[in-house]
């Protein structure tokens, strides 16, 4: 029995792997076939993107988190006519400022005078909400940074720092599109979320409550919710 809903493609965060989106893939398995895209391997967003496109699907409905996000971006500049939908969680279309920059060089160094440490309790505060630091999401989190490990960590981090600008491409996406982000985002906080919605013709913003840097973990069933209306046409 075929799907009635076009293939999902997931593309993870900075960090992140396949466990991020297991909740709605897992709960979208009835609409329609998923896969997640492995973001791990190159040092270029262009790169990634092109890994990513070519295993996807001809056409396609795309979810994005974060450094996904990013990838989506330059996806819809290279093939916008294989994306059928969007969703936008947790991300900026913002290059980073000075200050950001400058972190994640400082993160990258580190690693030249010691081993990586992934997602240290002092660093997952800003990844989640305050709720979910001690519980099974903040252990989840932290293994997850470890099963992609340092090489990957300073890949992903080159990528970033080396991502173009995609304000100016905003108004040129043409499919329906969801931006969502956590009341509580620190790292991409909703001013980037209203930003990107006012940006892109029709898209529709939810602010998911008492929620960080990660929804699909931290609120696994309003996410996948969401997610289930986005893909079956309600709403964008």
């Amino acid at each position: 029995m075929p799907f009635p809903c076009p293939p999902l493609l997931f593309l993870p965060g900075l960090l992140n792997d396949a466990v991020l989106w297991r909740a709605p893939v897992a709960a979208l398995a009835d609409l329609a076939a998923a896969a997640v895209a492995d973001l791990t391997l190159d040092d270029s967003i262009a790169a990634m993107a092109e890994r990513a496109l070519a295993a996807a699907p001809p056409r396609f409905s795309l979810v994005a988190l974060s450094m996904g996000g990013y990838v989506a971006f330059e996806i819809l500049r290279r093939a916008p006519e294989r994306v059928l939908r969007l969703a936008l969680l947790d991300t900026s279309a913002a290059p980073d400022d000075p200050a950001r920059a400058a972190e994640r060089r400082r993160g990258m160094d580190s690693l030249s005078v010691g081993r990586f440490a992934g997602v240290t309790d002092r660093l997952l505060p800003r990844l989640v909400h305050a709720s979910h630091v001690g519980g099974p999401v903040g252990e989840a989190v932290k293994a997850m940074a470890e099963r992609v490990g340092g090489a990957a960590f300073l890949r992903q981090q080159r990528a970033i720092l080396g991502r173009p600008d995609s304000r100016p491409t905003l108004a040129g996406i043409a499919v329906p599109t969801l931006v969502a982000v956590g009341a509580d985002d620190v790292l991409t906080p909703v001013a980037e979320a209203r930003a990107i919605q006012a940006g892109i013709p029709g898209a529709r913003l939810h602010v998911f409550a008492e929620c960080g840097h990660l929804p699909p973990l931290e609120r696994p069933d309003a996410t996948s919710a969401l997610l289930r209306a986005w893909q079956q046409g309600a709403g964008p």
